[in-house]
């Protein structure tokens, strides 16, 4: 049963339904609100048979209308793979060019057209699991070092990492990103969200502490976000900048937290709690430095009042919410 929380002081909700535009691509989302993204495992997983291993199916049509249904401005879908040998978990969806089949594409062209009928933007998280990928799937996943995850908050084990070469990064990572963001964007995607957070590959190459590298993609700030740079000016160079699928910079950046080491979602204090927005106070310093993108916050929001504040408080522009809209996802934005 959904657990309905109580607010003792209620506040206008207005500020809440004002229409944010992106700054590149001109885009408007309706409103402040962002589906977050979160993993449905939904998709068959069988090696043997890539004709329905990590393919979308009438489950993820379904699920995504309602939630545009439910009037959010945008909405961001969880975790699309983009190498089927480096999964967050069996049940992802993939999008690679071994995979690229005409009835997968017409389910990714189902989805986004029927989002898109509420008048909600749609936007596909793509991702790489890197040293995070699940044992069952590759014993020896890649990674910016050979930094190996050895158990994870659930005890969960994983594989010795394989350090990407400068080579690799550019044909097994960069490529890959640009060809499942062009597929997207040929089944009338929206844009992409590259997963830099959680963990996963791009964060890896992001952290000190599994990025060891001494060449080009590591030591400092500039060097270890390399990849991320690539990875943009690369799509941009295949999807015209016209369609504003992807233009001059970044529309937007979603700021969350945790790793499968300390997740961040987990035994915060109660003040954090009560205060919603688990990382506002990282939120509000990098706010201040972003000056060409619309920032959402997405962790643990759970009423109007809290949505309200970090707003108002210049903390975010947009408000994403992922776990409390499993349960209640045709609720009106």
């Amino acid at each position: 049963m959904v657990k309905r929380i109580a607010v003792e002081n209620p506040v206008d909700p207005k500020i809440l339904g004002d229409a944010l535009t992106f700054p590149t691509s001109k885009k408007v989302a309706k409103n402040r609100f962002m589906k977050a993204p979160l993993s449905e495992n939904l998709a068959k997983w069988d090696p043997t048979n890539p004709a329905i291993t990590g393919a979308a199916s009438d489950l993820h049509v379904n699920l995504y209308e309602k939630w545009a249904a439910g009037g959010f401005g945008i909405v961001v879908t969880g975790n699309i793979m983009v190498d089927q040998m480096h999964l967050e978990s069996p049940g992802n969806t993939i999008i690679t060019k071994e995979l690229d089949l005409p009835h997968r594409r017409e389910i990714w062209k189902s989805l986004a057209s029927k989002a898109k009928q509420h008048g909600t933007l749609i936007v596909a998280q793509i991702s790489h699991a890197g040293r995070q990928t699940a044992l069952i799937v590759n014993q020896h996943p890649f990674s910016s070092s050979d930094v190996q995850l050895k158990r994870d908050a659930y005890g969960r084990e994983y594989g010795i990492p394989i350090t990407l070469t400068e080579e690799q990064i550019k044909t097994e990572i960069i490529e890959k990103f640009v060809y499942t963001s062009k597929v997207l964007y040929e089944c009338g995607f929206d844009g992409v969200e590259l997963h830099g957070a959680h963990g996963y590959l791009i964060a890896q190459f992001l952290s000190r502490t599994t990025n060891k590298r001494t060449d080009k993609y590591g030591g400092s700030p500039q060097n270890r976000a390399r990849i991320v740079t690539e990875i943009y000016e690369a799509i941009r160079k295949e999807i015209p900048a016209s369609t504003g699928f992807i233009n001059v910079g970044f529309d937007f950046i979603e700021l969350s937290g945790g790793t499968y080491e300390e997740m961040g979602f987990s035994h915060k204090k109660k003040s954090t709690i009560a205060r919603e927005a688990f990382f506002l106070e990282f939120a509000e310093k990098i706010k201040l430095a972003i000056k060409s993108a619309v920032v959402y916050l997405t962790g643990g929001f759970r009423t109007v009042p809290g949505m309200v504040k970090a707003v108002e408080c210049k903390g975010t522009d947009g408000i994403g919410l992922g776990r409390p809209i499993t349960q209640d996802m045709d609720r009106k934005g």
